[in-house]
């Protein structure tokens, strides 16, 4: 009678064309950047194969020809050089490293997330005067933002855009570190809390598509994922509009709300936006008591402060400090206001 563990041996075994209903979608993508990313893992993979199958194969040949019970074998003890072998074992790697060494070099550059788009298709190249579909993107403790500022709407864990239409996004975090990533759109790339990155990309084919974060975040990280939806023109001014229609308002102060922890939320969407909400993510200055990055960078770049600025101090209001959860913590100062003398005025 067959033993246990031969028997769950032949289950799994049996249970492998299963796998064959497997969505593989960084090798099926729809996206025209995720296609050439997907080829160039495709050209990698056969470059290096074409050293690795040999010494495979060749391993086990020498184990056999070389074998203690083959009396016929070549036996030379002094053995210690060939050209040929050298040659070979030598030159066929290194034309493989240069070949490797040029593919990288040019898809490095072509793949540029923060390039603009050149095509949208293969023999398909962007049509002048083409403008880019601008959506920004929030990475928040535990779900995605994403705000269309040209069309003046929000969504919560979903998000949408015509098919062959370039999309530029930029990207931000609230809080930490998160990877923005669409497999069948484009590579991820991460969101980083006071920074901003972009990333360039097109969807060919329409359908609906998922989204994750590809960083480790927190508790609620396994949770956040939203849906992408590549739409014909038509479908997407209607998603537009579903938006508007919502008649929910992201100011500033549903933004705090919003960007406190909470895990698996629904799909939220706003008919608009408080005005330069983005910048003032980025730059850390969504709260009215708080000086934005760009501010003390610039007074920075001019020579600080100074004393008189060191002095110009002021605490968090009780209603700050408990949104943050500094509560009955010890008192930490901010600066509160910036004081220029006269003498510093241009007229």
């Amino acid at each position: 009678m067959p033993s246990f563990p031969r028997l769950r041996g032949l289950f799994l075994f049996a249970a492998l064309p299963l796998l064959s209903g497997c969505n593989a979608v960084l090798l099926s993508p729809s996206g025209d950047i995720a296609l050439q990313q997907r080829n160039l893992i495709i050209i990698s993979t056969g470059l290096m194969l074409l050293i690795i199958v040999p010494v495979i194969c060749l391993t086990f040949l020498f184990a056999w020809r070389y074998r203690a019970s083959n009396r016929d074998a070549h036996y030379d003890p002094d053995w210690h050089h060939s050209t040929v072998l050298e040659l070979l074992i030598w030159a066929a790697p290194l034309l493989i490293i240069i070949a490797l060494g040029a593919l990288t070099w040019v898809s490095t550059h072509q793949l540029d997330p923060y390039r603009p788009l050149a095509r949208l298709s293969e023999g398909r190249e962007v049509p002048p005067g083409t403008k880019p579909l601008v959506v920004e993107v929030v990475a928040l403790d535990w779900k995605w933002l994403f705000l269309y500022p040209e069309q003046g709407v929000a969504a919560v864990n979903e998000m949408a855009a015509p098919v062959d239409r370039p999309i530029q996004f930029k990207i931000t975090s609230s809080t930490v570190m998160n990877s923005f990533f669409i497999p069948a759109l484009a590579g991820q790339i991460y969101a980083m809390p006071g920074m901003q990155t972009t990333l360039h990309a097109v969807i060919n084919h329409p359908g609906e598509y998922e989204g994750l974060s590809a960083n480790y975040s927190g508790a609620g990280f396994s949770g956040m994922r939203f849906r992408f939806h590549g739409l014909d023109q038509q479908g997407f001014d209607k998603w537009i509009a579903d938006a508007r229609a919502s008649g929910a308002t992201l100011g500033r102060d549903t933004y705090l709300k919003l960007e406190q922890p909470s895990e698996r939320n629904p799909v939220q969407r706003y008919a608009s936006v408080a005005p330069g909400l983005f910048d003032a993510i980025v730059n850390r200055c969504v709260e009215p008591n708080r000086m934005c990055m760009s501010d003390a960078m610039a007074i920075d770049a001019r020579g600080g402060l100074g004393i008189p600025g060191a002095r110009n101090i002021a605490s968090l209001d009780e209603a700050t400090r408990e949104r943050l959860g500094l509560a009955g913590a010890p008192p930490r100062k901010y600066v509160g206001a910036m004081c220029t003398s006269t003498a510093d005025l241009t007229l």
